[in-house]
């Protein structure tokens, strides 16, 4: 679909959340991508959607021009711009649509507003070994946690989601519950389980593993998120070391028996052999380990994007939007962002 001598240039820009990105690629390949993440939230523990717009309109500029510089590329160069429509926060949203419909009319140059969770599942086409479609792609991020049949860009088939709660969401609720913080730089806790779980023993605390049995793919992890709580309640004091690693490898080993079983099942279901993981929680170690054994297991071919193209990041919406491009689709000034946008 997309010829490895596409000479096309595409700016892209991510403003869906807290994070202000923008890329540009020649074709499929990534000439920059640059991503600026706001910590403001920090001292109030979470996104605040009127910061974060702010913020993007802060950043918004200086980030397009570093993404340019990095590229090599002067304005005159770009022959595509694709921008993020949805879902996120509509102050977020806002700032880089607005400046992407300036960007279309200022250079006379088509646009493509693109869906979020699809630039997540299509992130794998950034890499040299590119899924074919069909695939089953589970995605797992902060706000979304799903299962779908990818049959074109486009045209996608809903699984299963989750009922309550994303798993992203989940590891990073986890974390504040075991009273860890970010790493320098970021917001959200999550991460900082993938590294000490590392150093503990997944089973030495028997947390749930909800809906692994529920005979459909639909996932659940208020539960899950539940049975920490309890068991921080039950603690007479503050986690030891050890015992802190302890509950995020067996938390992190719950978590990824449910992530893995459904995809799994859903493979089985579908009979197709290739598998995309994608979203910021696709970043896990233990994730992306359990995945490629159970998928090699299988016969599966998998497919997960680099670390830096599973969280939210330009380069992602870049791909998409041509492939869109590629197919026809394009889109006029009157473009609107949409806070709440489904895949299928």
């Amino acid at each position: 679909m997309i010829a490895s001598n596409d000479d096309l240039i595409t700016l892209a820009i991510e403003t869906s959340c807290d994070d202000t990105s923008a890329a540009v690629l020649r074709g499929s390949s990534v000439l920059s991508n640059i991503v600026s993440s706001q910590i403001d939230g920090l001292r109030f523990g979470g996104i605040v959607p009127e910061l974060a717009s702010r913020a993007h309109q802060a950043n918004i500029v200086p980030v397009i021009r570093a993404a340019l510089s990095a590229a090599g590329i002067s304005p005159d160069d770009i022959g595509l711009i694709a921008v993020t429509k949805g879902p996120g926060l509509i102050g977020s949203l806002l700032v880089g649509v607005n400046f992407a419909k300036a960007i279309a009319f200022g250079l006379q140059k088509p646009l493509v507003g693109v869906n979020h969770i699809e630039a997540h599942v299509l992130a794998s086409f950034l890499e040299k070994d590119k899924p074919v479609f069909p695939f089953i792609a589970l995605i797992v991020s902060g706000g979304h946690t799903l299962l779908v049949e990818a049959q074109n860009p486009g045209q996608y088939r809903i699984l299963g989601e989750t009922v309550d709660d994303a798993a992203g969401e989940c590891f990073d609720k986890t974390a504040r519950l075991l009273g860890l913080t970010p790493v320098e730089g970021a917001l959200m806790a999550g991460p900082v389980i993938d590294r000490l779980a590392s150093q503990g023993n997944p089973k030495e605390i028997a947390f749930p593993r909800p809906m692994l049995q529920s005979g459909d793919l639909n996932f659940s992890f208020s539960g899950l998120k539940t049975s920490v709580l309890h068991f921080v309640q039950k603690q007479n004091q503050p986690l030891a070391q050890n015992l802190l690693a302890d509950a995020c490898a067996s938390f992190q080993e719950a978590a990824v028996d449910v992530l893995v079983g459904k995809t799994r099942a859903a493979l089985k279901t579908t009979s197709i052999r290739q598998c995309v993981l994608s979203g910021g929680v696709a970043a896990n170690s233990r994730l992306r380990a359990r995945l490629t054994e159970v998928c090699a297991q299988d016969g599966v071919q998998l497919f997960m994007p680099a670390r830096q193209y599973c969280t939210d990041n330009a380069a992602m919406i870049g791909i998409t939007g041509l492939m869109h491009y590629r197919m026809g689709r394009t889109d006029n000034l009157g473009l609107s962002p949409k806070a709440s946008l489904r895949i299928a």
